[in-house]
């Protein structure tokens, strides 16, 4: 069954992405071309640019950022907010359909 995830742009407008159990946030974002998250370095977690910042509503139903992740919000173009994660470490299931989470206004 799909997952719906919901990205809200800078502006408030809102994009719906479908995507698979197992795919990244990122990977379902960037292959539905949502400009908002720039990946550059592939989910290997080194660039920060798949920055999202994760609605206060669906926070507890993800698994707590490791280490690393942690780490590597503090090189966030846009200030990490309390909510903040890298989409590429965000493995959708189906307990995350209809996740919502905002763009920041810029990856750089």
């Amino acid at each position: 069954m799909p997952i719906t995830v919901h990205l809200i742009e800078p502006d408030g407008r809102r994009r719906s992405v479908t995507a698979r159990a197992g795919q990244s946030l990122m990977k379902a974002a960037t292959s539905a071309g949502i400009d908002g998250i720039a990946a550059d370095c592939g989910g290997c977690m080194t660039c920060a640019t798949c920055h999202v910042i994760v609605d206060p509503a669906w926070v507890d139903r993800l698994p707590a950022a490791s280490a690393d992740e942690d780490a590597m919000l503090e090189t966030t173009a846009v200030p990490r907010r309390p909510t903040s994660r890298l989409s590429c470490q965000i493995a959708l299931d189906d307990s995350l359909d209809g996740l919502v989470a905002g763009l920041p206004e810029t990856q750089y």
